[in-house]
């Protein structure tokens, strides 16, 4: 794809990546003017004036194209609102989070635009803010500052460190956790234990809300979502801190309510751990792995989750039962019976059945 104009730069992420040699998830396009004005002889599929984005089709792919603008804080810790559309290059970049992420690239020449060393930064490994107030303005950007450090093998340049520690400990919480959230879950879904390590060494953990706790993990997180692959990988990292002020989804908060109603139980054989973990979602069953018993949560997940029995409501009424609470009651024992006899086979179930309800 080319699309090209002398005001017309790659930014962010997709220069950045460029330069470190990797494929990049990003393709950001940002006009040193007007996009909105830039795009009329495009093929246009919408935009929006208020920040002076569009989004166009060329070469059969959806592109986005943001004008250069300023932004400022109503309040600290809440979301931006556009100050200026159509500003400078330089005036755009340092709105931005950290040097890295702050070169553009010219569609035309090739030449990348850099006016607060991220070039440097990147062969220093390091991750810096552009401003003494960045992470007051915007406090998520403390977990952006990890999730690269992990992705990248990056550290935090002295300074910024510094500036975090500060905020961590006076932290305002009269903020957008809307952004504290979407970066929770880019950080954990990279399931790296060093993420986690860093959160809780460095008291990231505390942006979560007042009064955390440091949860006591008795296993290894990593290998754990290696092994069983759980949708909502960053839930079995975060899941055992409050996230009261997240705003969870309806999935999300079953997880949690679910892991809560477990994880001061401890089933005494194979057919109580069946019943406790018997139609939970999967990442409630790691969470009680990684904080109570990896060993009972895996015995589950490993074997017992695959026992089923092979009889049915059909079988029963072949055997002259009739239809009503007694079904439950013959499956329930037989599944029990099963579960401490795993290799038996349907035949087997039937004549348990004739042997305790006939």
């Amino acid at each position: 794809m080319k699309l090209k104009d002398k005001n017309l730069y790659y930014v962010g992420g997709v220069v950045r990546d460029e330069i470190l040699g990797i494929k990049s998830f990003d393709k950001d396009f940002c006009y040193e003017g007007n996009a909105i004005i830039f795009s009329q002889n495009l093929n246009k599929l919408r935009e929006n004036p208020d920040f002076g984005t569009v989004r166009v089709l060329f070469n059969n792919e959806e592109i986005d194209i943001a004008s250069t603008r300023t932004e400022k804080y109503p309040k600290p810790g809440h979301l931006p609102v556009v100050d200026k559309i159509g500003c400078s290059l330089k005036e755009d970049l340092q709105r931005r989070d950290f040097s890295i992420n702050a070169m553009a690239k010219n569609t035309v020449t090739g030449e990348i635009t850099d006016f607060f060393d991220g070039l440097e930064d990147i062969e220093n490994k390091k991750i810096r803010v552009l401003h003494d107030n960045s992470f007051i303005d915007d406090p998520s950007r403390i977990l952006r500052g990890l999730k690269f450090a992990v992705r990248f093998g990056f550290e935090l340049e002295t300074h910024t460190k510094k500036l975090q520690d500060e905020y961590l400990n006076n932290i305002n919480y009269d903020m957008s956790f809307h952004r504290i959230k979407k970066e929770l879950k880019e950080t954990f879904n990279l399931n790296n234990e060093k993420a986690f390590e860093i959160f809780i060494s460095q008291n990231i953990y505390k942006l979560l809300g007042e009064n955390q706790n440091t949860p006591q993990i008795k296993t290894s997180i990593q290998k754990l979502v290696e092994a069983h692959k759980p949708k909502n990988i960053w839930l079995v990292y975060a899941g055992l801190f409050n996230l009261e002020k997240l705003e969870l989804n309806t999935e999300e908060q079953e997880i949690i309510n679910s892991y809560n109603s477990i994880k001061n139980e401890f089933p005494r054989n194979d057919f109580e751990i069946y019943k406790l973990f018997s139609n939970l979602p999967l990442e409630s069953i790691l969470l009680y792995a990684i904080s109570v018993d990896k060993n009972i949560a895996t015995r589950f997940l490993d074997f017992l989750s695959e026992i089923k029995l092979e009889t049915s409501g059909e079988d029963l009424i072949k055997l002259g039962f009739k239809q009503g609470k007694i079904f439950k009651h013959i499956f329930e024992k037989t599944l029990e019976y099963k579960i401490n006899n795993p290799y038996i086979t349907k035949s087997d179930e039937i004549e348990f059945i004739k042997e305790n309800f006939l």
